[in-house]
């Protein structure tokens, strides 16, 4: 219960001091798109990196990690389906397909593995899966759909090489090639990398603040209700549920292997998400109002599968 709290209230005053940021005008006003393009160019890549080029992938290789890649297919795909039957388009189907199944395994998901799991590595599997996978993936599509719409043609040969020229689809393959070669990264290059790695989460809930300025409620009027809504309960309520269903009943998990993937799945959708939906220039309204209503959904939701499961 304490790290559920301690992490929902980190991520609430920093987004707070984004919000107030924007209000004054600290930053001026394109103090958000800024932020957003620090994050995506130079410190998510940094962090990725860092975090990638010391971890373990033989966690990838786990039952939970199965559960999590099913859950996570599961869930984005009933998003893409209804989304090809509504029209919605590539680029804003491809963010709330990532905004139903996407989980902030980082700065919320360490925090809440180490005060309601007891162990911080519990998130390692989520956190390489989706840096490996799901993030070189989306972001090819995006990028794919980015240049179709401006009416930019390219040769299969380019687009196959459309995650290697993302900054985060680099940086985090970069720190899995290092992992998985055993190459120790000098201190030298080291330490500046996890220094500007440092800055990319309070950036991201800066810019995420900053975007709140003049927002109406979330999940309110307009063309973004129903995808808004759809991926909110998606995310908080049918990826833990499936994880359940899968954990238990496919897998066997049982006792904290169970407690552990059924939480791990209730954590809300990530933050960087809405990075990403700046960036490529769609979806940003279904990004952000995902993101604050999974978040608030989630409380409650965690509160539950720790007292049942628990």
């Amino acid at each position: 219960m304490q790290g559920v709290l301690n992490g929902f209230a980190v991520i609430a005053i920093v987004i707070a001091v984004g919000y107030v940021i924007g209000r004054r005008g600290h930053l001026g006003e394109g103090g958000r798109e800024v932020l957003t393009r620090l994050a995506f160019h130079v410190a998510t890549p940094a962090l990725l990196f860092t975090m990638l080029a010391e971890a373990d992938l033989s966690l990838i290789l786990s039952p939970s990690l199965l559960v999590t890649a099913l859950s996570t297919a599961a869930m984005a795909g009933v998003f893409v389906v209804v989304g090809v039957v509504r029209g919605w388009g590539v680029g804003r189907t491809t963010i709330g397909a990532l905004c139903s199944s996407y989980v902030n395994s980082g700065n919320l998901g360490i925090p809440i593995a180490v005060y309601v799991l007891g162990d911080a590595s519990l998130v390692a599997p989520v956190l390489l899966f989706q840096q490996i996978v799901v993030t070189p993936v989306a972001l090819t599509i995006l990028d794919l759909a980015e240049s179709g719409s401006s009416g930019t043609r390219q040769s299969w040969g380019r687009r196959l090489l459309t995650p290697f020229r993302n900054p985060i689809a680099i940086g985090a393959l970069s720190g899995v090639l290092v992992s998985a070669t055993g190459i120790t990264v000098p201190s030298p290059v080291l330490d500046p990398l996890e220094l500007i790695g440092n800055m990319s989460v309070p950036a991201i809930l800066i810019a995420f603040g900053i975007s709140l300025c003049g927002s109406s409620w979330p999940g309110g009027r307009g063309a973004d209700r129903v995808p808004v809504l759809l991926s909110t309960t998606l995310k908080a309520v049918g990826q833990p549920v499936a994880a359940w269903a899968l954990a238990a009943f496919v897998f066997g998990l049982r006792g904290e292997r169970l407690l552990d993937v059924v939480v791990t799945s209730a954590l809300p959708a990530a933050q960087n998400l809405y990075t990403y939906a700046s960036r490529y220039r769609v979806g940003e309204r279904l990004a952000r109002e995902s993101i604050l209503l999974s978040t608030m959904a989630s409380v409650p939701v965690l509160v539950v599968v720790a007292a049942l499961l628990g």
